[in-house]
């Protein structure tokens, strides 16, 4: 079956810090095994070996694990092909695209020749998944700063910003959302990281519909939920209070929330926070959309922090990620969890079995 199904594309992300690590922790775990997928890898290879030889030598990795090398010529009309027939998954934990750095790795030590490389690894894992080679991607940590100061760019021309926002532009979609899902609940953002005192002007008609919208379609789409069901937060402290504490649920959410009502989605109106959070209610919903970051995040962690994973709404694509940085004084020393990775992979691999847009291998 695993040759009959899409692989997983792993991202490692900036190669001094523990993207690599987390995934031969798992390797080594063969937990990687866990997915009935082959797993695909961006990383250097002389770095991916190198850092299992410190790893080996520090104690963490008791067996090492062995992967196959390829290089990553995804330019190529029949990459899918070469891929196919050149390599195996029997023995091997995973396969490695080989992403080459332009200078030596060196464990926690930042260096901005190499962001080009990580820069060129989302391109990468954009081109594949866009064209349908590859079931999701599940991107590890970066480091935003060193390719700001490598002066990376996104494709309209601003510095680089993120993970979201480069795929985003790649994909060509006008709006994507953030969702963070565990096994308590998922909750999508209508607005994400903005100052508390900017959020009421970003409340708009318009962003709230198209986040209703990529809620809905995403839902249906990547979850296999033909009738998702939704709870909406209101902006303001019990959902305005009927005007008294706010009328933003009054003359902007609620005559949206009603556009899709009227449509038969199961949606609610605004409801106050304070409630909505409740296991009575989370018992009857598949997804909760929350007008801001810290109105629904704290509550979502702290259900399940470690098992956390974060997801691009909106794509064309599946995407997930771990909910951690680069962590890198743990890089090549030990210390590191791969629960997060884990996590993000089981997210990714449920999704692309329910998923309407993954077509099978002939």
């Amino acid at each position: 079956m695993i040759q009959n199904k899409l692989p997983l594309l792993i991202t490692t992300g900036e190669p001094a810090g523990i993207g690599m690590d987390v995934v031969l922790l798992l390797a080594a775990e063969n937990k990687l095994q866990d997915f009935s997928r082959p797993i695909w890898v961006t990383a250097d290879a002389d770095a991916m070996t190198e850092r299992a030889k410190e790893l080996t030598t520090a104690g963490v990795l008791k067996v090492c694990p062995s992967w196959q090398t390829v290089d990553a010529h995804i330019d190529a009309d029949d990459f899918s092909e070469q891929m196919s027939t050149n390599t195996t998954h029997s023995d091997e934990a995973f396969i490695l695209l080989h992403t080459p750095c332009a200078a030596p790795v060196i464990s926690g030590l930042i260096n901005t020749r190499n962001s080009a490389m990580v820069a060129q690894q989302l391109d990468i894992a954009h081109k594949l998944a866009f064209n349908k080679t590859v079931a999701a991607i599940v991107t590890g940590p970066l480091q935003k700063s060193a390719l700001i100061d490598a002066g990376i760019k996104l494709l309209d021309g601003t510095m680089f910003s993120g993970h979201t926002e480069f795929f985003m532009q790649q994909s060509g979609c006008e709006k994507v959302v953030m969702m963070l899902a565990n096994q308590a609940m998922k909750v999508a953002l209508v607005t994400t990281h903005l100052a508390l005192k900017d959020i009421p002007a970003a409340i708009t008609a318009e962003n709230v519909r198209q986040t209703v919208q990529i809620v809905i379609d995403d839902m249906r789409e990547k979850f296999g939920l033909t009738q998702p069901r939704i709870l909406v937060c209101g902006l303001n402290p019990h959902a305005g209070e009927g005007g008294h504490l706010g009328v933003e649920e009054i003359e902007i959410i609620n005559p949206v929330l009603h556009e899709f009502i009227e449509a038969g989605v199961d949606i609610s109106e605004a409801m106050p926070a304070d409630t909505l959070f409740t296991p009575r209610h989370l018992a009857n919903c598949d997804a909760v959309i929350a007008m801001y970051h810290d109105q629904g995040l704290p509550v979502l962690k702290s259900h399940g922090f470690g098992d956390t994973v974060n997801l691009t709404l909106g794509l064309p694509y599946i995407r997930t990620s771990v909910d951690h940085g680069t962590a890198l004084d743990l890089a090549g020393r030990g210390g590191a969890s791969a629960t997060s990775l884990y996590q993000a992979l089981l997210m990714a691999n449920e999704m692309a079995d329910k998923s309407l847009i993954e077509k099978p291998l002939a």
